[in-house]
């Protein structure tokens, strides 16, 4: 890895990993963080260029951050761990379960795309305008160079092909807003397509953890009893 990432640590137990989404923090979490870490270990990371945690040089994409995520476990030394990603986050977390899903013992996406068609129009419209305008500038303004690649991510990313959602066979959690920015058909496909997902829907709007952490953390926190490993 050629940067170190920053987290927020909190607990003991089972690993469970925080994915935060785009142009955010660990901080995000700040509910989940103090309520699952009275019984698990809670690792709330910043994901390249975002937080604390430094750009460095390699490629700012989805596919990037998956592989900063694989490094990022093998610095920690956890061999496997329950991820729950939010929004860019949840196309991480997705991503990495398709491409190490011996690394995932269950999975929780919480606002997750396989593209950018997944977005409502009213939503995506204004991302890609702003996109194209941020790009005009990139060339002469570091401020629009950010923003273009924050603002990249969810237009040419993640574009995950669904025939290969079959490879993510792990407990899996779809849960979604009742007023989210993802279409609800594009959610509910993503939970037909997963080969063990449970699908959960919260009163409010793309950002249920932290505005409705009550709700969110008990799904979750439900769906984590229900599929906990026979010992």
């Amino acid at each position: 890895m050629d940067i170190q990432l920053h987290i927020i640590e909190k607990g003991q137990g089972e690993p469970l990993l925080l994915l935060h989404g785009n142009g955010e923090d660990a901080s995000y979490f700040h509910h989940q963080i103090d309520y699952f870490s009275k019984t698990r270990r809670v690792l709330a990371i910043d994901t390249r260029g975002h937080g604390k945690s430094p750009r460095g040089r390699a490629p700012f994409t989805i596919r990037q951050f998956v592989q900063d995520l694989y490094d990022f476990m093998a610095w920690k030394e956890i061999e496997r761990a329950d991820i729950l990603g939010f929004s860019d986050g949840g196309n991480i977390a997705l991503l990495f379960a398709i491409q190490y899903p011996q690394k995932v013992r269950r999975l929780l996406l919480n606002g997750a795309n396989l593209n950018a068609r997944g977005v409502k129009w009213q939503i995506q419209l204004p991302i890609e305008i702003g996109y194209r305008i941020a790009s005009l500038f990139a060339g002469i303004s570091t401020e629009a160079r950010t923003h273009r690649e924050l603002l990249g991510l969810m237009v040419n990313d993640p574009n995950i092909p669904e025939d290969q959602l079959c490879k993510a066979a792990m407990p899996a959690l779809v849960i979604a807003g009742t007023r989210d920015m993802i279409k609800e058909s594009h959610t509910r496909r993503i939970a037909e397509r997963l080969p063990n997902a449970q699908l959960a829907w919260i009163p409010g709007d793309h950002f249920i953890a932290a505005k409705n952490p009550d709700a969110f953390n008990q799904a979750v926190e439900s769906f984590l009893q229900e599929m906990a490993p026979v010992s």
